[in-house]
């Protein structure tokens, strides 16, 4: 590989490479390193102080890679690590480098989506209770209220194949009806994990015509064009030759370049990688 510095993307499996394709759609010139770290996947379910190792284990390795930024296209590494990541373990050591999140981004343009001024929020477990989105979206926009629902089910149906089969149906109008049960003035959706692009069709299929679904990829990649065009000090770091490169913690790199296919929408060729 040839000597770059790219901009880093992590997740904690395959979910931010429906983050990944926006960004790389809007920002195609830019070199790229996605690390996916299936082995230890999901991390809906862990421990803060858990979430916290992985993700900075996972970091520190992008920054190895020569990566001057690293964006955290995983919405539970970024509730749940992140700041910990820039206010404790980079200050003294990774000066001339930066982690964002998909949270901050997307909270300070979801309150322009609702009519009603009621947002539902759908996650995992671990985004849920962090309580970040609802944090984040009061400091922008303090008159919307915010109903989160955790959907526990949707990644593993996603992750095998299952969110476009019948079966899938059944799980996805559960949680949109426990949601939707706690107020009648939601008119707006916020799919906020990266792997429910893929289910947006049988969730709009199961709302009414009144309630939109937004998912975060292209306000990430928007985000992220307007950060480099304010940090020129980022951006003229970052090599710009339109390479995409792919990692996995997974041994098994022949199944991740199946499912990540299916997330990026174009063929992938990933190498293993030992964060151990």
């Amino acid at each position: 590989m040839q000597a770059t510095s790219p901009i880093g993307i992590f997740d904690s499996g395959i979910g931010g490479l429906t983050v990944f394709r926006s960004i790389a759609g809007q920002l195609p010139q830019y070199d790229y390193i996605y690390l996916g770290d299936n082995s230890r996947a999901p991390y809906g379910n862990r421990s803060f102080k858990t979430i916290h190792q992985y993700t900075w284990e996972c970091v520190q390795w992008l920054f190895e890679q020569g990566c001057p930024l690293v964006i955290l296209a995983c919405n539970t590494a970024s509730a749940k690590a992140l700041r910990t990541i820039q206010q404790r373990d980079m200050p003294g050591r990774y000066n001339d480098k930066r982690v964002l999140g998909v949270i901050r981004p997307t909270a300070e343009v979801i309150g322009n989506y609702t009519k009603t001024g009621n947002i539902g929020v759908l996650g995992t477990k671990g985004t849920v209770q962090s309580e970040s989105y609802a944090i984040e979206i009061a400091k922008f926009f303090p008159e919307v209220q915010v109903y989160q629902q955790a959907c526990p089910l949707w990644v593993p149906l996603i992750e095998n194949g299952e969110y476009d089969k019948p079966g899938a149906d059944y799980y996805v109008k559960q949680y949109l009806d426990e949601l939707l049960s706690r107020s009648a003035d939601i008119d707006t959706l916020l799919l906020a994990c990266t792997h429910y692009p893929l289910l947006q069709d049988k969730i709009k299929a199961h709302l009414p015509e009144s309630i939109q679904v937004v998912a975060q990829g292209d306000i990430v990649a928007a985000s992220l064009q307007d950060y480099l065009h304010r940090h020129p000090e980022i951006n003229d770091q970052i090599t710009r030759n339109g390479t995409r490169h792919f990692f996995t913690s997974s041994d098994d790199t022949a199944d991740f370049d199946q499912h990540a296919s299916m997330f990026f929408s174009a063929p992938v060729k990933s190498e293993y990688v030992s964060l151990k």
